[in-house]
């Protein structure tokens, strides 16, 4: 995996759980509207709105350069629409990114020692 694939995991990753939590905040705020007279969801709506688009962005640019399938591409789509999905896409994209450095550097040693 070249550096600019792994820098748009990173980036995906980082931006998977503010998405999650602005998520999960905007749906509190909506609540509290209807339950209060607190009202912040219009700022949380454009937080959540700025947030997601990211993810969107960030996806596309991942997708693209990782060539993944598009049932990949969708499911972490998915996970993006389900309010605790982000923190399920971190864990996948941690773990995916653990696999690709691990494999690097088998293949880098059998590369040495051959």
């Amino acid at each position: 995996m070249d550096i600019k694939t792994a820098d748009s995991l990173r980036r995906l990753r980082l931006v998977s759980v503010p998405e999650a939590v602005s998520w999960l905040l905007l749906i509190c705020c909506i609540v509290l509207k209807n339950t209060t007279s607190f009202n912040a969801v219009p700022v949380m709506g454009w937080v959540h709105g700025i947030s997601f688009i990211l993810y969107v962005v960030f996806l596309a640019d991942a997708w693209n350069r990782t060539k993944w399938p598009w049932t990949r591409a969708a499911l972490y789509f998915a996970l993006s629409i389900i309010p605790t999905g982000g923190f399920f896409a971190d864990r996948m994209l941690r773990r995916e990114a653990e696999a690709t450095v691990i494999a690097a550097r088998a293949r880098k040693e059998s590369v040495v020692n051959a």
